[in-house]
């Protein structure tokens, strides 16, 4: 289901629930309805509205320190990109066909990840290019460095190289994290408790409507948010290719 398909049964969810408190509002007893019986539940409903408000900041907190630890990893994943090739390109002639073949599997990897239909999750798997830069990082094995300068290059552009597949490694990985559905459910049941509450201790009119109408765009807003934030690669909030970009422009050269 996409995230805006559940951003809007959250909306959904909270506005019916604040009508059905409305419509209670008419059927409960009046009696029901008195200063004790309101001091009650809005203790209740005070305690149900921190842990939500809790929940909801954490999972916010969340999303966004996911969210920035994919851009870090992928600017830190376009100066290793530049690093590679500068160490390649000081060992000398000889890497230039390796240093093209590089180029070329960078642009396939950014073409597969920033389509304009948005990334599909297995084009960050590393394992979708293994074979190709293993026979890039064999091709720098088999160098033959004919100084200490050389030697040193050939050892770090190897040691990149494995930074880079460990980089995107993490990347896929984190890629593929997930709200825990039994977690977001009990959220859910809480602020529908919440909106079912509003509207009990509410009269029907127009200002009524227009503030639960806010409150559950609110909440849903909120939902969207951290979902889209969980998919940095193909969401609204898809992270910029600008790193790659100038690591495509830098390399091969």
């Amino acid at each position: 289901m996409s995230d805006p398909s559940i951003a809007s049964i959250m909306f959904i969810c909270c506005f019916g629930g604040a009508l059905i408190g409305l419509m209670l509002h008419r059927l409960v007893p009046e009696h029901h309805l008195d200063t004790d019986s309101k001091d009650t539940v809005k203790l209740v409903m005070g305690l149900i509205a921190t842990m939500s408000a809790l929940v909801l900041g954490l999972l916010i907190a969340t999303a966004k320190s996911s969210y920035d630890a994919q851009e870090t990893a992928m600017q830190q994943l376009a100066a290793n990109i530049v690093q590679f090739d500068q160490r390649l390109a000081r060992f000398g002639p000889e890497t230039r066909e390796i240093r093209s073949r590089y180029r070329d599997d960078v642009l396939r990897v950014h073409a597969l990840v920033w389509t304009l239909e948005g990334n599909r999750t297995e084009a960050l798997d590393p394992r979708t290019s293994a074979r190709e830069f293993d026979e890039i990082l064999g091709g720098i094995q088999d160098l033959v460095p004919k100084t200490e300068a050389q030697h040193n290059d050939q050892a770090k552009a190897l040691e990149i190289g494995s930074a880079l597949v460990h980089t995107r490694l993490l990347m896929f990985v984190a890629t593929n994290s997930r709200i825990p559905l039994p977690f977001l459910i009990v959220l859910v049941l809480w602020i529908i408790t919440l909106f079912v509450g509003f509207g009990l201790f509410a009269r029907f009119n127009l200002t009524v409507m227009v503030s639960l109408l806010i409150g559950a765009l609110s909440i849903a807003a909120a939902i969207f948010l951290i979902l889209e934030l969980n998919h940095p690669f193909s969401s609204l909030l898809r992270i910029s290719d600008a790193p790659i970009q100038y690591a495509l422009s830098r390399i091969g050269q």
